[in-house]
């Protein structure tokens, strides 16, 4: 199994960044086109990603310090549902906030699809945290 890590530092507080780590919306703004998330843990984590539904739970939530969900997708057999696990630690850096992603547990066929997913979609998050409105996301897996 793989893991994958990066970070991006956005100019906006942690306070306001976990909002868009946690809600329907603040999600569906800069990743995937639907998004249930219940954030509590053991609540549900589903947001559908250029047609991929990826599906887990909440497994910790520390406003606004953590985020952690597993992580998986429906009919994929090499990582279904929960399997994986992503964190996003929170950090104040002056008068913004450094956001680190943690991706583990991947199987090694999949890290090379989530390495170029990551990199698509952290900057769409500061861009959407920066207020801008985002054109529909085209976005699809390398292969």
């Amino acid at each position: 199994m793989a893991e994958y890590r990066t970070s991006v530092d956005i100019d906006a507080a942690p306070e306001v960044v976990f909002e868009f780590l946690v809600t329907d919306t603040g999600m569906t703004s800069w990743m995937g086109q639907w998004a249930s998330l219940d954030p509590v843990p053991g609540g549900q984590f589903a947001v559908d990603i250029a047609g991929y539904p990826a599906r887990g739970m909440f497994l910790e939530v520390d406003p606004p310090r953590r985020v952690a969900v597993s992580w998986g997708f429906v009919g994929n057999d090499s990582l279904p549902p929960g399997s994986s696990t992503v964190s996003f630690d929170l950090t104040a850096i002056g008068a913004g906030t450094r956001v680190e992603v943690v991706h583990t547990d991947l199987p090694e066929d999949d890290i090379h699809g989530h390495i170029d997913g990551w990199n698509h979609f952290l900057p769409r998050l500061t861009r959407a945290i920066a207020g801008e409105q985002l054109p529909p996301d085209t976005w699809k897996p390398a292969p």
